[in-house]
């Protein structure tokens, strides 16, 4: 069997405002069927740093995510208009902002879907050693972050006890814990 894309019959933006964008399709399957009633949910990019300082700790950030309606650690990240930004200086523009911290580069590990059956972004992840605090963090108004400084030793046990949980984060650090391995090597 060959898998095909759907066929997109009709569009109309139902959310239209900053913070939430949603798009009503109507789709032809490609066994004929239709679906006047999908819904996608637009949203930016994001870019996803994993930040290593020099004693080996990964920079981490403890916040409160009201979809969740947890305070959730994870790796700094933030949203992205692939148009005006890129993707690295992105992920280092969230890394100053949420932390302090700046880095000189950002080494891409890959990009991921966030949720590909409903939403339309995608999560650029990166690593950057010999991260520094040099500035105050600067928040967005929604914004209230705890940073945490997490040996890297520690990391897979964190995940494994499930106080590290979020899809991204968790991504980004076996690409990342991979990518450092390797370059040691």
């Amino acid at each position: 069997m060959h898998l095909r894309k759907w066929k997109i019959l009709s569009s109309q933006m139902v959310i239209n405002n900053q913070w939430c964008k949603v798009r009503q399709d109507e789709v032809k399957l490609p066994n004929g069927k239709i679906v006047d009633d999908y819904f996608v949910n637009l949203r930016l990019d994001v870019a996803l740093i994993l930040p290593v300082t020099s004693n080996q700790e990964i920079v981490f950030v403890r916040q409160y995510r009201h979809g969740a309606g947890e305070i959730l650690l994870e790796l700094p990240a933030g949203t992205f208009n692939f148009e005006i930004e890129d993707p690295q200086d992105a992920a280092l523009r969230e890394l100053r902002e949420e932390t302090g911290y700046i880095a000189q580069t950002a080494i891409p590990l890959g990009v991921l879907y966030d949720n590909p059956v409903k939403d339309s972004n995608k999560i650029y992840l990166f690593v950057a050693q010999d991260v520094k605090k040099v500035v105050q963090q600067q928040l967005d108004i929604t914004e209230d972050i705890e940073i945490i400084l997490l040996p890297i030793s520690k990391v897979i046990e964190k995940i494994a006890a499930g106080e590290i949980n979020v899809a991204g984060t968790v991504s980004a650090l076996f690409k990342g814990l991979n990518y450092l391995q390797q370059s040691i090597l």
